[in-house]
């Protein structure tokens, strides 16, 4: 019996909001951005998410079990995805030269491009293999602005940078805009931008 076969993009059809994750270990601020957060319970009120192992804000909500959850607002400008998803907590500071103020748990809340925010506190974690689940109690929430919230699918037709028109065979990351120039795409390839694997590249026409 042949196995089903599963196509990457019919995940690109899930509604996913758009969201940077901020924690404080003490020492440091830093932030990352999110899509797999979800209200769980409404009493008491829990809210999962879900970080790839790999993030430096994974191990900082290990260590803490805290964190806030912005949401972003349409009004975001790509600079926030570019500083807060395509580098690394462990090589830069994130919040340099950035404008925030912070919630009572003293992670940050950026005000300027969120509708609202979330402080949590981790109640329990479940292993997904390369992303880590936490299941967490609200301790505090705020609406920022009546601004709708920044969706997965607005990022990419609205904020996400189009490629430039190539006459060479190239191929770009549906996720990121990175653009990879050669005759063919290695299967094996990762981005080296967002990290995703040649699923999420298309043939540019």
């Amino acid at each position: 019996m042949n196995k089903p076969k599963i196509d990457p993009k019919a995940l690109f059809n899930i509604g996913y909001g758009l969201y940077v994750l901020t924690t404080n270990d003490g020492k440091k601020d830093n932030g990352c951005i999110v899509n797999a957060i979800m209200q769980v319970t409404s009493n008491p009120l829990h809210i999962a998410v879900a970080v790839n192992k790999q993030n430096y804000s994974c191990e900082t909500i290990r260590k803490t079990l805290k964190m806030n959850v912005n949401c972003l607002s349409v009004d975001t400008p790509y600079e926030v995805f570019v500083r807060f998803g395509f580098q690394s907590g462990r090589d830069v500071e994130k919040f340099q030269n950035q404008s925030f103020v912070r919630s009572g748990n003293g992670c940050a809340v950026l005000k300027k491009c969120s509708n609202s925010f979330f402080s949590l506190v981790v109640e329990q974690t479940i292993d997904l293999d390369t992303h880590e689940m936490f299941i967490c109690s609200v301790v505090e929430a705020k609406r920022l602005s009546t601004l709708e919230t920044m969706t997965y699918t607005y990022y990419q037709r609205n904020v996400k940078p189009k490629p430039d028109v190539i006459e060479e065979k190239a191929f770009v990351c549906e996720v990121c805009g990175y653009i990879y120039r050669g005759e063919e795409l290695p299967p094996a390839f990762v981005c080296p931008v967002c990290k995703h694997d040649a699923s999420a590249f298309e043939l540019i026409q």
